[in-house]
């Protein structure tokens, strides 16, 4: 089970409820489960594997809601445009690709790794799906070996 190095201040249901309706998305009960239990911050175990052909990433860090440096406020801010409607970011690796939450439609649940550097004609060509839900990818991540 991955443990937390670090977590962000805590927060209250109060605050998801109120970074959801300002952002008009629902978050899934399971990340919302783990915004209240650490508000993001860094995993002790933080590898993935990403697919066959792209091999294994890291989590840097999970955004968390409030006054930090990178915040999902923030970061959904930055990434209105750039990543496709249906997601939001939760994490990032230390080479700026994103891990992504799917917040509606076919998409809600489902964990993705999306590569920043790579440009498609399909909207989420350069995404990769790591999870069916936040709880399998945040259970299954490990430390490098």
């Amino acid at each position: 089970m991955t443990k937390m190095r670090s977590k962000n201040p805590k927060i209250s249901l109060q605050d998801i409820k109120q970074f959801e309706q300002e952002y008009d998305i629902t978050l899934p009960k399971q990340y919302v489960d783990f915004l209240l239990e650490y508000n993001g911050g860094y995993p002790q175990e933080s590898n993935f594997r990403i697919s066959d052909d792209e091999g294994e990433n890291l989590v840097n860090k999970f955004y968390g809601i409030g006054d930090m440096k990178n915040n999902l406020a923030k970061v959904f801010e930055v990434l209105e445009g750039e990543i496709p409607e249906d997601f939001i970011s939760i994490a990032n690796d230390p080479g700026g690709n994103e891990v992504l939450l799917g917040v509606s439609g076919e998409y809600q649940g489902k964990v993705y790794f999306w590569v920043h550097d790579i440009e498609t004609e399909d909207e989420i060509g350069n995404m990769y799906i790591l999870a069916d839900s936040f709880a399998r990818f945040f259970n299954n991540l490990y430390l490098s070996k």
